[in-house]
């Protein structure tokens, strides 16, 4: 029997020349999406529309298009259109058919590969266009050249039935590109407008004067119109990022050098807030991990400050330098490089590698800001103190850091007093519950399953870390628990590997005050321990709103809607009695409850937080939990509107 077995083994995992597939033209983009667009969830659905959005953004660049048009269309299909040169309709010499099919149905063709078309793209690899027909139901593209319209369309990831086709006459110039995800292929096909937004608003502050009009059309008793259109370019941007916040000096610093063909523009501004937000860009890519451009910006403004308050005596000759952390803590910065040839890491393109990147965004600071020092004295010196006063809370939080190691090891032999731990020692199997009350902390440990559940219990408000350094952390009797229950530090000591909870589960009562709570907390994780939110380890529980009982039968409901099935549900035809209690705290359940509704896997429904867009959640966040009322009451003024249930 074993032989047999061996064999069939053997016979079922034959490796020749038939099990080879050879994937044509479209068809490896259909297999392996994730490859081109990250995924095949909202982001990647998100980026189809960047891709095509960003060839009217080249055609900008190259000098030829003013204006950008985007509607979501009826059915979540997606209209872009430019006033650029419209895409080359002639018969492509080596392919036989039109310029303008190669270019929707070929990987890697394009005018961007050195041919002369453009002088700076953010397309480089020539894929964006076809990517987006392979991974549509449906693709139609309309081309005007001031001479004729011409018009094909593509079906099922950019199949066609009639070659590009001239359907009537134009005096004017541009494309327009209609397509319609493929909803076999995304989790989601649903555009949401606030992504989409953002993103046209950063290419309109990327290349000043250029207008980008988007439309929301899929209500049409309720288009959604907004006109972008920023001549103040990347100083314009920091404004806007900043909107929200209380600068220290009244205009963004703007640096600018053109250089061999390359060019270099740099935008910051310093608030009161404790956090910096730096975003970097290369030919209008989102460089979100960084590379060379933003390490030279970096390098070059902690030369400068250090350079700066020695020369004014500012620093004493016994005084250590600035660190980089200290000169930029408050500051908001844009970096823009454009390059004759950009050099991405991976097809997303969010790491820029080019060393003439570095050594042009360095020089451009060490020069331009040295003389933005000497020419205003009284701006460099507010800046200076904040980053003097940044380096004091630094040492600060080293000290208290110390003590706070000692006085753990002495005590407690490192874990809080109030944690009830779990047996297990694998965090990937482990999680902890971080409770409001003691009352309800006292529910959790009882409930929950001690082989891989913990439960810490926090009682009343805690320090809401927005408008306090990280010096202020150590020591507070709310926050250091957490620490040091997750045993992986924060801040830059933060040491991820040593997290001792796979899940951290933040479950606080269903009202506004545990609203609140979650709030403060998550402040706290996303300031001082972000690589938690980053990599999935923060989660919210979700406790029910209602009992409801008939006799032996119970429901658990957690919304109104959910309620008033229920109701229905246990009542039935008859006009009989159904039970119902509405708990106000987690205190009011006992540990059986507890566990059955909130804490066991099986049942329960746990929310995780997702970092989609730093640069968004650091504005909600100083938004809501910053010093300055007005713009949180216009937060509100504008989502209370998509408020289901204040208490969940």
């Amino acid at each position: 029997m074993a032989i047999m077995d061996t064999e069939n083994r053997v016979h079922q995992n034959e490796y020749d020349e038939t099990q080879i597939q050879v994937l044509e033209g479209l068809e490896a983009v259909r297999k392996r999406p994730g490859m081109y667009i990250g995924s095949t969830s909202s982001s990647g659905l998100h980026h189809l529309v960047k891709e095509i959005v960003d060839n009217a953004i080249d055609e900008a660049l190259a000098g030829y298009c003013t204006e950008i048009q985007v509607d979501i269309l009826e059915g979540n299909a997606i209209r872009v259109s430019d006033n650029g040169r419209g895409i080359p309709v002639g018969i492509h010499p080596k392919e036989g058919i039109s310029a303008a099919t190669v270019v929707y149905t070929i990987l890697h063709a394009g005018g961007k590969f050195g041919g002369g078309g453009y002088k700076v793209s953010g397309g480089l690899h020539g894929v964006g266009a076809s990517v987006v027909n392979a991974l549509s139901s449906s693709l139609d593209l309309t081309v005007e050249n001031g001479q004729h319209v011409y018009f094909q369309h593509f079906h099922d990831g950019g199949k066609y039935d009639e070659p590009l086709k001239i359907i009537g006459d134009t005096k004017k110039t541009g494309t327009t590109v209609v397509f319609q995800p493929d909803a076999s292929i995304f989790e989601t096909t649903e555009f949401e407008y606030d992504i989409l937004l953002d993103d046209l608003r950063e290419q309109a502050f990327l290349n000043a004067g250029i207008r980008i009009v988007f439309s929301d059309c899929r209500d049409p008793e309720n288009i959604r119109e907004k006109v972008l259109h920023y001549d103040g370019g990347i100083r314009s941007f920091v404004s806007y990022l900043n909107k929200s916040k209380t600068p220290i000096h009244p205009d963004p610093i703007y640096l600018r050098r053109e250089e061999n063909g390359m060019v270099a523009e740099v935008s910051f501004q310093y608030s009161n807030s404790y956090h910096e937000v730096i975003m970097s860009f290369a030919n209008n890519v989102h460089t979100m991990d960084g590379g060379t451009h933003e390490t030279g910006f970096k390098t070059a403004l902690t030369k400068v400050f250090n350079d700066y308050g020695r020369k004014k005596k500012l620093l004493k000759d016994n005084e250590p330098d600035l660190s980089g952390d200290d000169v930029r803590e408050g500051m908001t910065a844009i970096i823009s490089v454009k390059l004759p040839e950009c050099e991405f890491e991976g097809q997303t393109k969010t790491k820029l590698g080019n060393t003439e990147a570095r050594s042009l965004v360095s020089g451009l600071v060490s020069d331009g800001l040295s003389t933005y020092f000497e020419e205003n004295p009284a701006v460099a010196r507010v800046i200076f103190d904040k980053a003097v006063m940044a380096q004091r809370a630094r040492e600060a939080a080293r000290k208290a850091r110390e003590l706070t190691r000692r006085k753990s090891v002495l005590e407690s032999g490192g874990l809080p007093g109030k944690l009830a731990d779990c047996t297990s020692r694998d965090n990937t199997m482990t999680e902890i519950y971080i409770v409001e009350g003691d009352s309800a902390g006292g529910s959790a440990k009882e409930g929950r399953d001690r082989r891989f559940q913990a439960i810490l219990p926090l009682w009343g408000k805690m320090l809401n870390v927005e408008k306090a350094r990280l010096d202020r952390v150590y020591g507070n009797e709310k926050l250091m628990p957490v620490v040091t229950a997750l045993g992986c530090g924060i801040g830059e000591d933060l040491d991820i590997s040593k997290l001792r909870y796979g899940k951290v589960i933040i479950m606080a009562d269903a009202d506004v005050d545990g609203s609140h709570i979650r709030t403060l907390l998550l402040t706290f994780f996303f300031r001082f321990m972000r690589p938690l939110v980053e990599q999935g380890h923060i989660y919210f529980a979700q406790p029910p709103l209602f009992k409801l009982s008939r006799g032996k039968k119970v429901r658990y409901a957690f919304s109104d809607a959910e309620r008033d099935r229920y109701i229905r549900e246990l009542a039935g035809d008859s006009d009989a009695k159904v039970d119902i209690q509405r708990y106000k705290g987690l205190g009011e359940m006992d540990p059986h409850q507890l566990w059955e509704t909130t804490m066991d896997p099986q049942n329960r429904t746990i929310i995780k937080v997702e970092l989609q867009d730093a640069v968004r959640a650091d504005e909600t966040f100083t938004i809501l939990m910053g010093d300055q009322v007005e713009p949180r009451r216009e937060f509100i003024e504008q989502n209370a509107q998509y408020v289901e249930n204040l208490d969940i």
